[in-house]
């Protein structure tokens, strides 16, 4: 069998041979993929063989995985903030202190290391949650978006897509001016902060989208100004949305309402919406945000290493939600073990087991991210997407054993970031056999970055 479809554009320009790709639906053997302008350009089964010329890649190949919520800085804490004991507002000063020591320099360094191991787990496209705008104090810098073009300039270098989701920060809480560590975060206004992100460019790889950081740090009266700013521009809008019930608690005494009825009520959320953790809602906020099909971002390792609570994600699901995955704080950069932590944890929560398929899950780690930081067209392996693929090995000791055909849930289940082995973002090959091709020590980079924070 051979299913052969051409898209218009230019000459191909490299071929992938697979021996086992997931299509969605199932993991079909003898895959070759033609990439022509950075795009799959035709897909063909049936291809004992790899065509003269052709990259071999063996083992399971899905399309690249998309990180949903990053904030890039957090890399510098882990294991740090495993200290001790407290909750996440003690994890929050630790946190603050990491922050006030970043400078646009610091700032690209720890970032590129950071992309460049999230491409060698797999990881083709990020959604950077970005509030670090300004210098300690608040003062901007001469370039009023040094951080955010840090960023920028930090994926291409690693070798992956962003979606730089400038981030308005601009109070402490409810009525609150912001702390000392606040004031890097603030442009004072929505209309200040609409003023210095609209000055943000993107490119192929870059896509600028919003973010309200929550309801507690934007006061309700600026909401809507945020939310136009992205609906003008068609762009993506992601809110950190109940992940504590101090901040429900909150939000009822100062409005009478809670965070989701909130946004709702200014306009915030719809189809180009996400809402990270989405963990404490009532019956009433999930019916708002599936009725609006406002997404949901399920962040597993950061939310169980806070201890933030297990969210509604097969309640929001069923009413309507899409359902995307982020490493949030980088506790572990690891696409496989969120969609299996998902489920383990529904299970732990429920005691039933099998809430989603293997499909499911990965369609969550890969289209429906996408989706969820603007690029409805990638995340599948057809022609016209984006030429962006993962593979990893089956002959691991973790994925070794089962046959082919559940390769899938081989990956779900079983597999981690260390079991990726190739990387391919629009048709280049970034991860070959394991290695970053674009930087050489990536565990080096990310030691050396982490450690001028922390001297």
């Amino acid at each position: 069998m051979q299913l052969t479809t051409r898209t218009a554009g230019g000459p191909v320009t490299a071929t992938y041979w697979m021996d086992h790709a997931w299509l969605g639906t199932h993991v079909e053997p003898d895959v070759t993929v033609e990439v022509a302008d950075g795009r799959i350009a035709g897909v063909r089964t049936g291809v004992e063989t790899p065509p003269p010329g052709a990259t071999v890649l063996r083992g399971l190949t899905l399309p690249g995985l998309a990180n949903a919520h990053s904030h890039a800085f957090h890399r510098a804490l882990r294991a740090t903030v495993q200290v001790g004991s407290g909750t996440f507002w003690t994890w929050r000063e630790l946190m603050y202190q990491v922050a006030s020591r970043l400078t646009p320099d610091s700032y690209f360094d720890l970032a590129r290391a950071t992309y460049a191991e999230m491409a060698l787990a797999g990881i083709t496209s990020v959604g950077e949650f970005h509030y670090l705008h300004h210098a300690p104090g608040g003062t901007p810098y001469a370039n009023p978006n040094a951080m955010g073009e840090a960023l920028i300039a930090a994926a291409a270098e690693a070798g992956i897509r962003i979606t730089l989701l400038d981030t308005a920060y601009l109070a402490a809480g409810f009525g609150e001016q912001p702390n000392r560590h606040q004031l890097r975060f603030s442009d004072t206004t929505a209309d200040a902060w609409a003023e210095r992100a609209s000055l943000l460019k993107g490119d192929d790889h870059t896509l600028i989208g919003a973010a309200i950081h929550s309801v507690r740090a934007v006061p309700a009266g600026q909401l809507a100004t945020v939310a136009q700013w992205a609906e003008e521009r068609n762009a993506p809008l992601h809110v950190h949305l109940s992940e504590q019930t101090a901040e429900n608690d909150a939000c009822l005494a100062a409005h009478g309402r809670t965070p989701t009825r909130l946004l709702a009520d200014h306009g915030v959320l719809g189809p180009r919406t996400t809402g990270i953790h989405n963990t404490h809602l009532t019956e009433e906020d999930i019916a708002l945000l599936g009725s609006s099909t406002t997404g949901t971002c399920m962040c597993p390792t950061t939310e169980r290493d806070l201890a933030d609570g297990i969210g509604p994600a097969v309640a929001l699901q069923k009413a309507g939600s899409p359902l995307s995955l982020g490493s949030d704080s980088h506790a572990v950069i690891d696409l496989f073990e969120e969609a299996r932590a998902m489920e383990l944890n529904e299970r732990l929560r429920t005691h039933i087991r099998g809430h989603w398929t293997a499909a499911a899950l990965l369609r969550a780690a890969s289209a429906d991210g996408h989706a969820a930081l603007g690029r409805p067209d990638a995340g599948v392996l057809e022609p016209g997407a984006p030429a962006d693929l993962t593979t990893i090995a089956l002959d691991s000791v973790r994925t070794a054993g089962p046959v082919p055909r559940l390769a899938a849930e081989t990956a779900v289940f079983a597999a981690s970031a260390a079991d990726v082995r190739h990387t391919v973002v629009a048709g280049r090959h970034i991860v070959r056999d394991g290695r970053h091709a674009l930087i050489e020590d990536v565990p080096g980079a990310l030691a050396a970055a982490v450690a001028a924070l922390h001297h």
